[in-house]
């Protein structure tokens, strides 16, 4: 179909960045890359995502959508923003295996990667942003996300991410430059939070 055709695309783009161009040249815009391969980022991200609206079973065409929309929003971001990139493009894959566990809580394996992959955005930002070496926020991320693998829904029998989930919480406190100031306010608070889980669990079993 002519609509279809490459050529009128190929012309579209040559437009769109002989206008790019343009603009940089009058000191309206800068940083006219990013720009143009943000739109083209963003645009093939849109298709997917209106594959993935129109049918909920191509589910994973959450992947590129939001991986390819977050590619593009962190082309678009300032200089003085330049910090957040890291996060905002690991956080739009994050949100694709949130949209894939969310539209079926049998998918619950995918809470780990969408955990993980939010956890680098937020300590890429933190290095960016606080100029020091923040690695060992990782664990906080990684316990936070095999905590909510056992709290979410989705199956029973998950009981056994409480175990790495406070074991990464624990060693990641360890490596804490301050550990030794908060320490004391974790344990109880990993108690009362495990003790609260069982007894809630007991209490639905009964019911």
């Amino acid at each position: 179909m002519k609509k279809y055709d490459p050529r009128l695309w190929i012309g579209l783009l040559m437009v769109f960045g002989g206008v790019l161009i343009f603009l940089q040249n009058l000191n309206i815009i800068a940083d006219v890359g990013d720009i143009f391969w943000g739109a083209i980022w963003g645009l093939v991200g849109v298709f997917f995502l209106y594959l993935l609206i129109k049918d909920r079973n191509n589910w994973w065409a959450a992947f590129p959508a939001f991986t390819l929309m977050g590619l593009a929003a962190s082309s678009f971001l300032p200089n003085s923003l330049e910090s957040l990139s890291g996060l905002v493009f690991f956080a739009g894959i994050s949100l694709a295996f949130i949209w894939v566990y969310a539209t079926d809580t049998s998918r619950w394996w995918a809470i780990i990667p969408a955990g993980v992959m939010l956890t680098l955005g937020a300590i890429s930002a933190l290095d960016g942003i606080t100029g020091a070496d923040n690695g060992d926020y990782l664990f906080f991320g990684l316990g936070i996300t095999f905590l909510l693998v056992a709290i979410l829904p989705g199956g029973s029998g998950r009981s056994w991410a409480f175990f790495p989930g406070v074991a990464l919480l624990i060693f990641g406190a360890f490596l804490s430059a301050d550990a030794v100031g908060w320490m004391e306010y974790l344990w109880p608070a990993v108690l009362i939070f495990l003790g609260g889980y069982f007894v809630l669990k007991f209490f639905r079993k009964t019911a």
